[in-house]
């Protein structure tokens, strides 16, 4: 699952910019799929950089700060060789924090192993007779 979506970049940067870099064939609705790879290709992008800091991906939960990264680069993606100086340097300084990440230098505040649980684990104990040569 990405970690940013159509509704996400919708919010952050508003309708019109999306349909503007994401127009469909017909020229009056976004392009879901362009913008869904947009956000498979951020996603991807950012996977590569957390988990050379040990977290296991996909991140669950994904931290609030990753979502926006995500959409600043989804939003260069969808931009390609147009995007604005703004949007550069948006995703310049997401690509910053994400290195950041994997270099250990930044936290996401989430577990960089798998989670720990004993349900449904079997525990063994030895050592201790339960019951003796005795009779009741």
């Amino acid at each position: 699952m990405p970690y940013c979506t159509q509704a996400d970049l919708v919010e952050r940067f508003g309708e019109a910019e999306l349909l503007a870099i994401a127009r469909d064939e017909t020229g009056t609705a976004i392009d879901t799929a362009v913008v869904e790879r947009a956000c498979d290709d951020a996603s991807g992008e950012i996977d590569g950089y957390v988990s050379a800091a040990g977290y296991p991906v996909p991140l669950s939960p994904v931290p609030r700060i990753v979502i926006a990264n995500a959409c600043d680069i989804a939003r260069y993606r969808l931009y390609d060789e147009h995007a604005s100086d703004q949007v550069q340097k948006r995703y310049d300084d997401a690509v910053k924090f994400l290195r950041s990440v994997s270099r250990g230098e930044v936290k996401l505040g989430i577990s960089t192993g798998p989670a720990s649980s004993s349900a449904g684990s079997v525990q063994m104990n030895s050592g201790r007779r339960v019951f003796s040569g005795g009779g009741y």
